[in-house]
């Protein structure tokens, strides 16, 4: 077990910043041990170090680690100053370096001067220790990839010096009341046998059994490992090529030692690894499927498997499978030039996919369908042969903050009840639309930086209805936004400019609203509803685009209301070819000219209200 040293008025400052990174700290490491790792702070407004000072006084071995946190509140808190002070005390009696592991959160002036620090004993400790930087960490989200590669680094520090701290040191349960540990949203194992159990309860480690092909090790093939260890078990397996595949069907954490790369597992006509238990985790793998055949790179069937920094390739059916209803963490690692799709969520699995590089694969590089839903988070999805990310079938899933790229088809494909919610996502330079929904795809897509891609923006058809909101979407080889073919959607308060074709193109009883959109700089007309478009056109600014601010012909019938249409090179509004609609109280000034209506459409069109 650990403490947590520190000044309580950074946990009030930071709101409550040291007890989301205790807790994330505290699950970190209970991944790596495979048992509980109680990491014990003060969350109550009593003086922790008062209780740590008794707990210390009862027994100098009531502790394995301290790890304090440094600013320059640490130094001016006598409390703080104490528990270092009893704990170095501590570790010279261990005779020991290694048991106080400093973070150091905010720029502390005693330490990084040189006069200052030299006439302070304790500063001058802290500075000759190896510490986790993590200035700059402070700012990134707890969960992003590099806080969490950070926390993986300090766990294995942690697991690595526990391993050769004297039982005597480890084990001892002290007497005294303590407080509750706290917990990562990943809860310890809990399916081991009752005997195990109660050893995790005495405080002792379940161990770490090691994989070594020339024999240097416990097992010489991974698969022997799994099935001789006990359930939470840390499996650490030497360099090599290990031609097998894996069934993980007990709760453990497989890691690669290491380099990426170092470590392969090469399955033939089988899934490189099938995970079946309630809970695991696998890092730090090359994994290859060869030989063809409906398999995966890794088959998540059931319960909550961390699969992070691993290399994911090779002729799999599917890179990652997720289903019935297993819940997947996927993080940091390269899934790539598969034979179908990179990751396929399905049968109402779900996860979190943050931090991958997918690209690469013959299908879509991320799929999801029949009520998957995953978080799909800061991916770059790219140079895929299909689509980037394809959601079908009732598939949902956030997908967002993500860099889409490159791919052959669409960045995302939606259709068939896909609904997914899309944003702050970059979709660029891809070969086909940037969004493409259709066959009733829904989805709310917002917030998106949306340009250079071959084809339209976004494109909607075939009576699907998304809300595309605040997005970004510019400088594309077509269109802006393609709705057509029974298209709808609500349309609104995007800003949609620089594009080759219109910023909006309503065809073939297309029915959108559009409403408090800027269409501006574009190089034909902002707004143009052709073949029979429809759409309630309103409240929108549509400027300077070089030809028309909104042109309607062939039979289209749009309602065009209160927008501010100002500044184009051509007309404001250019009705022509039997084009319909009702034009009311909009701003139509400073263009070239006002109006164009062609004689076979002057009976078609109602105006009223406008400025002139």
């Amino acid at each position: 077990m650990a403490f947590i040293s520190y000044a309580h008025i950074d946990d009030k400052l930071t709101r409550r910043y040291l007890t989301e990174f205790c807790e994330c700290l505290s699950g970190e490491v209970c991944l790596h041990l495979g048992e509980e790792f109680p990491i014990f702070m003060d969350r109550k407004d009593i003086k922790w170090g008062d209780s740590w000072k008794k707990k210390i006084e009862d027994s100098i071995d009531g502790t394995t680690f301290l790890i304090p946190i440094i600013t320059p509140g640490f130094f001016k808190s006598q409390y703080c100053r104490d528990e270092l002070t009893r704990f170095l005390e501590r570790e010279s009696e261990l005779k020991r370096d290694d048991l106080i592991l400093p973070i150091y959160l905010i720029d502390t002036p005693l330490l990084d001067d040189e006069i200052r620090r030299n006439l302070d004993e304790l500063a001058r400790t802290i500075a000759s220790r190896q510490y986790a930087d993590w200035r700059g960490l402070r700012f990134e989200n707890l969960d992003s990839g590099a806080v969490r590669r950070a926390l993986s680094e300090l766990a294995a520090h942690i697991c690595n010096a526990m391993d050769s701290i004297p039982p005597s040191s480890k084990d001892y349960e002290p007497k005294v009341e303590t407080p509750a540990p706290v917990y990562h949203e990943t809860r310890p194992y809990t399916d081991a046998s009752e005997k195990e159990s109660e050893r995790r309860k005495q405080g002792s480690k379940m161990p770490t059994v090691v994989v070594d092909q020339r024999d240097r090790g416990d097992f010489t093939t991974i698969s022997q490992a799994i099935k001789e260890a006990d359930p939470g078990s840390r499996i650490l397996v030497h360099s090599g090529v290990y031609d097998e595949g894996l069934i993980l069907d007990k709760p453990l954490v497989i890691v690669g030692d290491g380099n990426l790369g170092d470590v392969t597992v090469r399955a033939e006509g089988k899934d490189a690894i099938s995970f079946k238990a309630a809970s695991g985790r696998v890092s730090n793998l090359v994994l290859q499927q060869t030989g063809g055949g409906e398999f995966s790179g890794v088959d998540i069937g059931q319960g909550v498997l961390e699969l992070e920094g691993c290399d994911i390739s090779g002729s799999f059916h599917v890179g990652v499978a997720i289903h019935g209803k297993a819940f997947a963490k996927l993080r940091g690692n390269k899934i790539h030039d598969g034979k179908a799709s990179g990751i396929y969520v399905y049968e109402n699995g779900q996860g979190l996919i943050e931090d991958n590089d997918i690209s690469g694969n013959a299908l879509a590089n991320i799929a999801i369908m029949e009520a998957g839903n995953p978080i799909v988070r800061r991916n770059k999805i790219h140079d895929g042969k299909a689509s980037g990310i394809y959601v079908y079938e009732n598939g949902q899933g956030i997908i967002e903050e993500n860099d889409i790229s490159g791919n052959a088809f669409s960045g995302i494909d939606i259709n068939k009840a896909g609904n997914p919610t899309v944003r702050r996502n970059k979709i660029h330079d891809g070969k086909s639309a940037g969004i493409n929904v259709y066959e009733n795809g829904q989805g709310l897509i917002e917030e998106n930086d949306i340009f250079g891609n071959a084809f339209s923006g976004i494109e909607i058809k075939e009576a699907s209805n998304p809300t595309v909101r605040r997005n970004k979407i510019h400088d594309g080889k077509a269109s802006g936004i393609y709705v057509y073919e029974n298209g709808q959607g609500l349309i609104e308060e995007n800003d949609i400019f620089g594009n080759a074709f219109s910023g909006i193109d309503i065809s073939k009883a297309g029915n959108p609203t559009v409403r408090r959109n800027k269409i501006h700089d574009g190089k034909s007309a902002g707004i143009n509803v052709y073949e029979n478009g429809q759409g309630l056109i309103e409240d929108n600014d549509i400027f300077v685009n070089a030809l028309t601010g909104i042109e309607i012909r062939e039979a289209s019938n749009p309602t065009v209301r209160g927008n501010r249409i100002n500044k184009n090179v051509y007309k404001a509004v250019y009705v022509h070819d039997k084009g319909a609609g009702i034009i009311e109280d909009n701003d139509l000034r400073d263009n070239k000219d006002a109006w164009y209506i062609s004689d076979d459409s002057k009976d078609l069109v109602k105006r009223s209200g406008n400025q002139e």
